[in-house]
């Protein structure tokens, strides 16, 4: 299904809820990737009674707008707000959480900051994009192009498992190349995020691999030591790679979650 965004942009929704669910969860997927990446995961929520809204952001997947390009962060977060806000809606007495991988993550941890008031019963993100340790906005030059086309490189760093890197570079709805002027949004958020981290109150699960390439543990680090949530865990997976949730330990992080969401219902 679609829905409309703050500014009428279709986003593709995936929502897979029943009226049995004991909550909710909103998945917020990475940069040049898409919502069907989180089969598995979805697929393990469901088996433990949580409900999933999975989207693609705008440029991504099967949502409409230019392809990887954002002009600013804030349209991210409004277009994760618009999913959060349906979920809440439609879910008026179960608890809702949100999810985030890398640039999903990166979203979420702004989202947590942005929108300090929303009823969300905990935050869960996974090798988020926060301080940008591993350089990989920084290439960008401020004066570049934003619709400028830079090819997608990311595929062998995403996990460690051959097979999940094989389908990333064959995914047809994977973006084989992204813009300038998403990086410079990104990196945009994070000099935000920075100011404001400290406004973020909610509970957090963070989850990084060890051994990411793409995004470095240390943006994990340094987030947990700026928020303000008292309720806050951070699990770094030793030799995993960027993707957890499609690592060799995969069941592992997902049960992970699957506990902290429980004890937080």
């Amino acid at each position: 299904m679609y829905i409309k965004s703050f500014d009428d942009t279709k986003l593709f929704l995936n929502k897979e809820t029943a009226p049995e669910d004991k909550c909710v969860c909103v998945i917020v997927h990475g940069l040049a990737e898409h919502q069907g990446r989180y089969d598995y995961l979805a697929q393990k929520f469901h088996q433990n009674g949580i409900g999933t809204y999975r989207f693609d952001l705008r440029g991504h997947g099967r949502s409409d707008g230019e392809r990887a390009y954002y002009a600013c962060y804030q349209d991210m977060l409004k277009d994760v707000d618009t999913v959060v806000e349906m979920a809440l809606t439609e879910n008026p007495k179960k608890p809702v959480f949100l999810l985030g991988h890398s640039m999903g993550g990166f979203a979420v941890a702004l989202y947590g900051a942005a929108y300090p008031n929303k009823r969300l019963a905990g935050l869960i993100t996974n090798g988020a994009v926060t301080r940008d340790n591993a350089h990989l906005l920084s290439g960008v030059p401020e004066g570049a192009d934003p619709h400028q086309r830079i090819p997608n490189q990311m595929g062998d760093g995403v996990c460690s498992v051959r097979a999940v890197v094989d389908w990333y570079q064959k995914d047809p709805y994977n973006c084989m190349t992204f813009t300038a002027g998403i990086c410079m949004a990104i990196r945009d958020g994070i000099s935000w995020f920075a100011k404001h981290g400290s406004d973020f109150y909610y509970p957090v699960l963070m989850m990084h691999g060890e051994k990411d390439g793409l995004v470095s543990v240390k943006d994990t680090q340094e987030f947990f030591g700026m928020i303000s949530s008292e309720d806050k865990q951070m699990k770094i997976y030793g030799k995993l790679f960027h993707e957890v949730f499609n690592e060799y330990r995969r069941d592992e992080a997902i049960s992970d979650v699957i506990h902290w969401i429980n004890n937080r219902i």
